[in-house]
């Protein structure tokens, strides 16, 4: 059975700082929990917002790298510009920490050294690649050479970016360091690694028997393809100069893993907000009364579902998740976000060119939240939803009343008897449940489900109402005959505005603000215990003088935005960034020489002691084969099962971790890595040759 919570600690995943925000990752964290921790605070509950940058890993070194700065410059100038731009979007934080803080080593280096002392961790040593110009360990990504499925001549360390391949460092011909470009030498280090395998038991009955009900399906799938493969030990140390380092006096020049220093910056963020406000942090993590609920986008629920939970329950003491409502992905004018290709809505952008109007991004993202599945952001969309929703509907109903009472009269809330007028918890004429399973239950019951969509369109219902309820009524044609009639029409409408102002503010909290101003609706008021109440302006109430809410948006401006983004195809950045020049000529002949069969997947499943590596039954008609493929990290093998694919089904035999694969699967791969297999339209028959 579910606790109760005496509070609320709520996190958003912390941020890389080597970038800054994009609407992408507003609509799958920041705003869903923003929202989450607004209401809950006009609730009165007991709650904590945590966020802060990530600043460490091998991301912000290579940044640092090709900005010529050190990674401290680096996270020093996207910290600031994230946390100001968080600020100015109305992402209210309690406290937006940093990794690099101090306070957050310490912590950190205390959890390692906890764990290690109680025998946590597996010591184990190998090989690694090492350049010796300049004195260390060079993690997968620092290595580049040929890579051996394809020749493709600048293969990383860990993935081939031409072919798709999955590698490990060994597997590459002529391999090179990427920063002295001299070929490295393999030398021995030792790291300490997590046996999450002795925790797959736990997981399964923790994640996939007690939060069956309560947890998204996307979150329990991704939890259960991953404890189906098998959880193998994951090293909780890097050979790294940038980081927190590993308090061992045998582990000079390492660095914690990222994925075991990140997560704890929520712990340490909440230290030092506690430190700040006179509060006990323990509470908001060690009491079990208290509920952890983690913000993030799909790509972190392995993180923050299998991998965080081990280490707090290793370390023990500290309370596990709640819930981890993640996210789909948000793709944009037809395609993917991408950072690297520009093809992105950026934050502080957004709010320099659009000033005023941070509820409007707001409202549309939140329209559009890819809560169950991908969702689309278009520029056309924004304006539609802007001017039809948010003008046409909730900002003519409000511009309307107040200027028809401003009119008839000067803008005091004339008298009403409401039980003449209300019966069952409903008002005649007003299609609106004021009772207690009316919109205002319908409404909380939908954000404490993280269904903020559906809570935004039980939000614009209420304006629908109000709509109505004044279109049918007509006090316009009244007011000479029926001046008191009319007042109470007006009366019932300014509740409905009321209301509004209430059920607005964890969404649109700057135009909940400028509404509560203009009816002078006091801010003890603004609580939720009073959304669902028809007496919130009494008789006698001054309202303030009425504004436009929400403004038109023009077609100039919108267009003004695509055209920005198409001169990012037109220059070339987004359709050729990344990627590799043509190869040299072939003649027809050496083409012709592939044997490309199409196939069908029978069987899939994730290869022991190779995290990259799939290995696959192929049917491709003539006979049935076995096909090792690095695609581990890109698909989930209990999806594959039925998938047509292409064989290159004349590749010489090769053996892959004691596994002999006869043929390879082809992959379409974009510039950020992600892969998708190439395969005909329509249904083909196993063995039908591409030519």
């Amino acid at each position: 059975m579910r606790r109760e919570a005496k509070r609320y600690t709520i996190t958003a995943a912390l941020p890389y700082a080597n970038g800054p925000i994009h609407i992408g990752q507003l609509a799958g964290a920041y705003l869903p929990s923003d929202i989450y921790a607004r209401y809950r605070k006009m609730r009165g509950d007991d709650a904590v917002f945590i966020c802060g940058s990530d600043e460490h890993g091998v991301a912000i070194t290579l940044r640092a790298m090709k900005e010529g700065k050190t990674p401290q410059e680096v996270v020093d100038y996207y910290h600031k510009l994230n946390k100001e731009s968080f600020e100015r979007f109305g992402i209210d934080f309690d406290i937006f920490h940093r990794t690099s803080d101090p306070l957050h080593h310490e912590l950190a280096q205390e959890f390692f050294l906890r764990l290690y002392e109680e025998g946590k961790f597996i010591e184990k040593s190998s090989e690694q690649f090492y350049d010796e110009e300049y004195g260390l360990f060079l993690a997968d990504r620092y290595i580049i050479g040929t890579c051996p499925r394809c020749g493709y001549e600048r293969a990383y360390g860990d993935q081939c970016e031409k072919c798709g391949s999955s590698l490990s460092p060994e597997e590459l011909i002529n391999p090179v360091s990427a920063l002295s470009g001299k070929p490295p030498r393999l030398k021995k280090t030792t790291h300490w690694y997590l046996p999450m395998n002795e925790y797959e038991g736990w997981l399964r009955k923790w994640i996939l028997e007690e939060h069956k009900d309560d947890w998204k399906k996307n979150v329990l799938g991704q939890v259960k393809s991953w404890l189906d493969q098998g959880l193998q030990p994951r090293a909780m140390t890097r050979d790294l100069d940038w980081g927190v380092k590993v308090p061992l006096p045998q582990a000079d020049g390492k660095v914690l893993y990222v994925w075991l220093d990140a997560p704890i910056g929520y712990i340490s963020a909440t230290k030092a907000w506690a430190m700040e406000n006179g509060k006990d942090w323990k509470a908001y993590w060690q009491d079990e009364d208290t509920h952890l609920i983690h913000f993030i986008g799909k790509d972190n629920i392995v993180f923050h579902c299998i991998i965080f939970p081990i280490i707090l329950k290793a370390h023990g003491g500290y309370i596990l998740p709640d819930n981890v409502p993640a996210n789909e992905f948000m793709n944009m004018e037809g395609e993917k976000i991408s950072t690297s290709r520009n093809w992105a809505v950026w934050l502080h952008e957004y709010l320099d060119e659009f000033p005023g109007k941070e509820d409007v991004l707001r409202y549309v993202l939140t329209a559009n939240m890819p809560e169950s599945k991908d969702s689309e952001f278009t520029w056309k969309d924004f304006q539609e939803k802007n001017n039809s929703m948010l003008v046409g509907i909730l900002g003519n109903f409000v511009n309307r009343v107040l200027v028809l009472h401003q009119k008839y009269f000067n803008g005091v809330v004339q008298p009403i008897d409401m039980e003449a007028r209300s019966e069952g918890g409903r008002i005649r004429g007003l299609d609106l449940d004021w009772g207690p399973e009316g919109f205002a239950r319908k409404i909380s019951l939908e954000l404490e489900s993280f269904k903020f969509r559906d809570a935004l369109a039980s939000l614009m219902d209420v304006a629908r109402a109000g709509n109505k309820f004044l279109t049918d009524e007509e006090p316009w044609k009244k007011i000479k005959e029926k001046p008191g009639e009319v007042g109470e029409i007006l009366h019932i409408a300014l509740q409905v505005i009321a209301n509004l102002a209430i059920a607005m503010a964890p969404v649109m909290p700057f135009s909940a603000r400028k509404l509560a101003a203009m009816i002078r609706l006091p801010e003890e008021d603004l609580r939720w215990k009073n959304l669902g109440r028809y007496d919130l302006l009494p008789a006698g109430h001054q309202l303030g003088r009425a504004e436009l809410l929400f403004e038109k948006i023009e077609d100039a401006v919108v267009e003004a935005q695509i055209a920005k983004l198409m001169a990012t195809k037109e220059d070339g950045k987004l359709e050729t960034a990344n990627f590799p020049p043509v190869r040299e000529e072939i003649s027809y002949d050496e083409f012709m020489k592939p044997d490309i069969r199409v196939g069908t997947i029978l069987q899939a499943e994730k290869m022991k002691n190779a995290d990259k590596l799939l290995k696959l039954t192929v049917d491709i008609g003539v006979e049935t084969r076995t096909i090792v493929s690095g695609i581990a990290g890109h698909f989930d093998p209990a999806d594959l099962p039925g998938r047509q694919v292409c064989v290159v089904a004349n590749l010489a035999p090769r053996k892959l971790r004691g596994e002999v694969s006869k043929g390879m699967i082809l992959m379409a791969e974009d510039e950020e890595g992600r892969l998708s297999f190439v395969a005909p339209a329509e249904n083909f028959p196993n063995g039908a040759i591409i030519r």
